[in-house]
């Protein structure tokens, strides 16, 4: 039962993401150990050669100890710092592998698994709850290995002269090392909870005030948007403030299981040496040796705090994960034709509503078909659909007489292709932006892409043409110039069935009526003719050549 427990658990399921070598995390711990082993053995050392100098003894008979205390010393410093190369060395890998995974299953797996999310939780989870999750492999796992050793080993190095004295220092370790990491992690949990949920309103209203500010200064709402953002910012730093409380009460257990230690050592040490059973320098090493080994004690309530928080933000990932689905694996299929049926199909959210009237639709190869209707009705999530990204609420949709979810991910991709309406446009050249559609395409290509959709002019004001970069991603170009170069996209496209969302929004009447018939005429030019088009229009222009117009009406609930 426990180790199903253990199966199941998201923090455990999430460091298995990590992809953490064991190797690397062995050689962690060793420095680890080596870099306290050489703290502990200095103190037992400079103990004994304090007390051996008090006799006057040869000079001869303290040179080795002497230079064994300056190496421990350096050796100290030396192994610190390779602790701290292996350990983060070890953590970057690990959040490196888990943002893949991340990325990779939701490039591939259903986009309903973030349908619910704001933009700021969704960066939460991806960023910060990452990051979270890497650092329990510095602040805990290996910490938590570490104090295991030494405190195994102080115990063993004082019991040889009085397991009174060892008993007494295991007590105070156990207090030291278990005790107060598990008052810290109980303690913290509530008010991490809350400092989570504080942390993804701060994001969220921070992006809308930096992403919408020019919208929400028109409509008059920037400065509530701007006092939101600040009151969740305060909500956020008082979260965490509450959070920080509880291992600074645990943190104050250390400094009390030293003194216990210390003092009980030395009520021991004193008793025997007095009984004559015991020497000077027994005595020293006796009551100097625990102060050296609390140092590893001393970070565990931080390690259990750290293991709260990566538990949650390891739940929140895992949550993310298991909404997305595993990645898609099955064997490719060949698409032998563009022909795109959907038979009694019924779409809509997951949960959400749904049409009323299940659609029937045949668009045959170098087929063009407009999908109209008022706003909310749900012609983006009708293409969504269409393009197997959402599955049917019911029927199904076919490519080539199979089911769209019979075929891989990469090859339905290669064969249809989505373009969305806010699709996002990088901070890099647009050379590399239209690459984002097929990464082979030749200069010539792109440029008569760009001249094809009517951004020719504004490429040609460009400094560096191609070579330009978009300072900002979407905030360098119009919404305009970004609708062109949208389509632009789409029509360097390998896909052999488009969808395309609301192509012409932002451009003015006159011009986005001329692309939309352009898109809509098989013999214009623009698109060859065996490419089948499915676009999205609010407003659709007289005397288009469409070969099918449906209309969507409003959804019911």
């Amino acid at each position: 039962m426990r180790s199903k427990t253990l199966r199941t658990d998201p923090l455990v399921r999430a460091i298995a993401l990590l992809e953490l070598s064991p190797r690397r995390v062995l050689a962690a711990v060793a420095a680890g150990i080596a870099t306290l082993g050489s703290a502990l053995a200095l103190a037992a050392l400079s103990a004994w050669l304090i007390t051996r100098a008090w006799q006057m003894p040869p000079v001869l008979d303290l040179t080795v100890a002497v230079v064994a205390v300056r190496a421990l010393g350096i050796s100290r410093g030396v192994f610190r710092y390779l602790e701290r190369l292996a350990t983060h060395d070890t953590a970057l890998r690990g959040t490196t592998a888990i943002r893949e995974r991340i990325y990779r299953t939701l490039a591939h797996g259903r986009p309903d698994a973030v349908a619910g999310l704001h933009r700021g939780d969704l960066l939460a989870r991806t960023g910060a709850d990452v990051d979270t999750l890497g650092d329990v492999v510095v602040r805990a796992l290996i910490p938590i290995a570490v104090a295991i050793a030494m405190s195994l080993a102080a115990v063993g190095i004082v019991a040889p002269i009085s397991i009174a004295g060892a008993l007494i220092l295991a007590a105070a370790l156990l207090l030291a090392g278990v005790g107060a990491p598990l008052l810290a992690a109980r303690a913290a949990a509530a008010a991490e909870h809350a400092g989570s949920a504080a942390a993804t309103e701060y994001s969220a209203s921070a992006l809308l005030a930096l992403d919408h500010g020019a919208e929400l200064r028109v409509a008059g709402w920037l400065d509530g948007a701007l006092a939101r953002a600040d009151r969740d910012q305060r909500a956020y730093v008082a979260a965490v403030d509450r959070a920080a409380r509880p291992a600074a009460w645990a943190s104050a257990a250390t400094p009390l299981a030293i003194g216990a230690a210390v003092l009980g050592a030395l009520l021991v040490g004193i008793s025997l040496y007095a009984g004559g059973t015991m020497s000077p320098m027994s005595l020293a090493i006796l009551v100097l040796v625990p102060l050296a080994a609390f140092e590893a004690t001393g970070v565990l309530p931080d390690a259990a705090v750290q293991l709260t928080r990566s538990r949650l933000a390891a739940s929140r990932i895992m949550a993310l994960l298991d909404a997305a689905g595993p990645e898609d694996l099955r064997p490719g299929r060949p698409v032998e034709s563009a022909h795109l049926t959907a038979e009694d199909l019924v779409w809509g959210w997951p949960g959400g509503p749904e049409l009323a009237t299940p659609l029937g639709l045949s668009a045959e190869s170098g087929a063009r078909i407009a999908v109209t209707g008022p706003s909310g009705a749900g012609k983006s999530t009708l293409l969504m659909t269409l393009a197997g990204l959402l599955e049917p609420l019911g029927g199904r949709v076919l490519l080539a007489g199979r089911a769209v979810d019979e075929y891989d991910e990469s090859g339905l991709r290669r064969a249809v292709g989505f373009f969305a309406e806010d699709a996002h446009i990088f901070e890099t050249t647009v050379r590399e932006n239209l690459r984002v559609a097929r990464g082979d395409a030749t200069d010539a290509e792109m440029l008569a892409a760009l001249d094809a959709v009517g951004a020719g002019d504004w490429l040609a004001e460009l400094p560096e043409g191609l070579d330009t970069t978009l300072d900002g991603g979407a905030a360098a170009v119009s919404g305009g110039q970004r609708r062109r170069l949208l389509l632009a996209r789409a029509i360097l496209s390998p896909a052999r069935v488009l969808l395309l969302d609301e192509p012409t929004e932002h451009l003015d009447a006159s011009a986005g009526e001329a692309l939309l018939r352009a898109l809509l005429d098989r013999g214009s030019g623009l698109l060859a003719a065996e490419r089948t088009v499915i676009l999205v229009t609010h407003q659709l222009p007289a005397g288009t050549a469409a070969d099918q117009v449906i209309e969507v009406a409003a959804l019911t609930t």
